[in-house]
C-alpha cells in the first residue's frame, strides 16, 4: 500500500544532502527530504504529514506513526532542541490520533533564524529504504498539504 507524505508547511524542497547536519545529511535515521520555509514575520502552523497517531512529540519535533507501522519524523529547524521549547506551541499530545493536515506545532522560522539556528525542516521516513520512496524534486515550491514523498 502506498503512503503519501504531505508537506507539513510551505517552502522550497531541499535534498537531505544539502541539510547542514550530519544526522540528516548522512540519513542516519532514514531517507527523506527537507523543506526550507520562508522567513516571513509571524508564525507557521506545521501540519501532520500523514494520518495516524502522534508517536513522539517535543516542541521542536514530532513523529507520526501510520496504522501500518510506517512513521514520519518532522524536525523544526536544526539544533532547535537548544531553544528549550521557547517559541514553539504544541497542539497535540503523544498518543493523539491525527489526520493528514491537522495542526501539530506552531512556530516562527524567522525567530528561529534570529536566534542563530537554521530553520530548515527535515522530513524523514523512519526505518524506510531509499528505494521505497519517490521524492519531489529539490527546488520545488510546496504549499502545506502538497505531496512530498510517495512511500511504496
Amino acid at each position: 500500500m502506498t503512503l503519501e507524505v504531505l508537506s507539513p508547511l510551505a517552502g522550497a524542497v531541499v535534498t537531505l544532502d544539502d541539510v547542514p547536519d550530519p544526522v540528516f545529511s548522512g540519513r542516519l535515521i532514514g531517507p527523506g527530504l527537507a523543506v526550507d520555509p520562508p522567513r516571513a514575520p509571524g508564525e507557521v502552523v506545521t501540519l501532520a504529514p500523514i494520518p495516524g497517531r502522534v508517536a513522539k512529540i517535543h516542541p521542536h519535533a514530532f513523529v507520526i506513526a501510520a496504522d501500518d507501522g510506517r512513521s514520519v519524523l518532522v524536525h523544526l529547524g536544526l539544533e532547535t532542541v537548544g531553544l528549550g521549547g521557547g517559541g514553539f506551541t504544541v497542539h497535540r499530545e503523544e498518543g493523539a490520533r491525527v489526520r493528514a493536515g491537522d495542526p501539530i506545532i506552531t512556530w516562527s522560522p524567522a525567530r528561529v533564524e534570529e536566534d542563530g539556528f537554521n530553520p530548515v525542516v527535515p522530513i524523514v521516513a523512519l526505518d524506510a529504504g531509499a528505494a521505497d520512496l519517490a521524492l519531489v524534486a529539490p527546488g520545488t515550491a510546496v504549499a502545506p498539504g502538497d505531496a512530498l514523498i510517495t512511500w511504496s
